[in-house]
C-alpha cells in the first residue's frame, strides 16, 4: 500500500505506521475487513480514497488492547459511520450519509460537509462535528452515563426532532451564515442533556417538555470551548470565535426528567 499524498495542513504521519486503500469498488464487508486487519497489525493513520457508499466504515475496530487509529476519508461514507466507535478519530472530506455516530462510545468524528438524518443516534461519549446541516432526528435519545458526555456541534442548522428523547450530551447549533433555526418539534420528549441554539427560536418549535432559557455563566464557558474547538476543525471557513459568540445563544433544557410520568404504572 502506497503512502497516501497529503496536502501539507494534514498531520505527517511515520510511513511505517500509515497505509492506503483505494475502495472504489470495495464492498463494505471486505473494506471494513482490511481496516480491522490493519489495526491489528499496527497500523495507526489510513487513507481511504474514492469512497461512494460503503457503511459501517469505523464499527468492529474494538480491541481489548484499546488500539487506537485515524481514518481520513475522501469521498461519501455511506450509513452508519462511525456506529459503536469506540476511541479512533476519523475526518470526511466530504459529506456523510444516516446515522454518523451511531451508539458510538468515544472518540471523535468531523465531517467537512453536511450530514444525514438521525446523526448522534444514542451517542454515549465523544464529539462529532458537522461543518454545515444535518438532517431529521439528530441526536436521537442521545445519552450520557458518569464522565460520559456526548458532544455534537452543528455549523449549521438541523431539520425536525432535534433532541428527540434525548437524555444526555451537549448539542450546539451555529446557524452559520445566518441560517434560521425552522425546524419543528425540537426536543420531543427531551429528559437529559442540553441544546444551544445561536440565534432565535420560537416557543412553537419546540417540545412542550423543553424550557426556553438565556444562557448562565457556565454556559458561555462551555461553548466558548467547544466551539473554539469546532473553528479549529475547520481551518479553511477562517472563522473567529469572538465573532460567533457576539450572536445571542439560547439554552434548551428539559423541563423534567420524567416527562411522560403520568404514563407510566409504576
Amino acid at each position: 500500500m502506497a503512502r497516501a499524498e497529503l496536502d501539507e495542513s494534514v498531520p505527517r504521519w511515520d510511513p511505517m505506521e500509515q497505509a492506503e486503500i483505494d475502495a472504489r469498488g470495495i464492498a463494505t464487508r471486505e473494506l471494513n475487513d482490511r481496516l480491522r486487519d490493519l489495526m491489528k497489525a499496527g497500523i495507526e493513520h489510513v487513507v481511504l480514497k474514492n469512497v461512494c457508499g460503503q457503511r459501517y466504515i469505523g464499527t468492529r475496530l474494538y480491541t481489548p488492547e484499546k488500539k487506537k487509529m485515524e481514518i481520513e476519508i475522501f469521498g461519501t461514507p455511506g450509513n452508519d459511520l462511525g456506529a459503536f466507535l469506540y476511541g479512533h478519530n476519523i475526518r470526511v472530506h466530504g459529506n456523510a450519509q444516516d446515522g454518523v455516530g451511531n451508539t458510538m462510545d468515544d472518540g471523535e468524528i468531523v465531517v467537512e460537509g453536511r450530514a444525514g438524518d438521525v446523526l448522534g443516534m444514542s451517542m454515549r461519549g465523544g464529539k462529532i462535528f458537522i461543518r454545515d446541516n444535518v438532517g431529521y432526528r439528530t441526536a436521537l435519545h442521545m445519552k450520557e452515563f458518569e464522565d460520559k458526555k456526548p458532544l455534537l456541534v452543528i455549523g449549521g442548522t438541523s431539520q425536525d426532532f432535534l433532541g428527540e428523547y434525548m437524555a444526555g450530551g451537549t448539542v450546539i447549533l451555529l446557524g452559520l451564515g445566518d441560517r434560521t433555526h425552522l425546524a419543528n418539534h425540537i426536543g420531543t420528549g427531551m429528559h437529559g442533556g442540553a441544546i444551544y441554539l445561536r440565534g432565535a427560536v420560537d416557543p412553537s418549535q419546540v417540545g412542550k417538555e423543553v424550557a426556553i432559557s438565556p444562557l448562565s455563566d457556565p454556559d458561555r464557558e462551555l461553548l466558548k470551548k467547544h466551539v473554539g474547538e469546532f473553528v479549529s476543525n475547520f481551518p479553511e471557513l477562517n472563522l473567529d470565535l469572538s465573532e460567533i459568540m457576539k450572536k445571542e445563544f439560547v439554552r434548551l433544557s428539559p423541563r423534567s426528567k420524567r416527562p411522560y410520568e403520568k404514563l407510566y404504572t409504576y
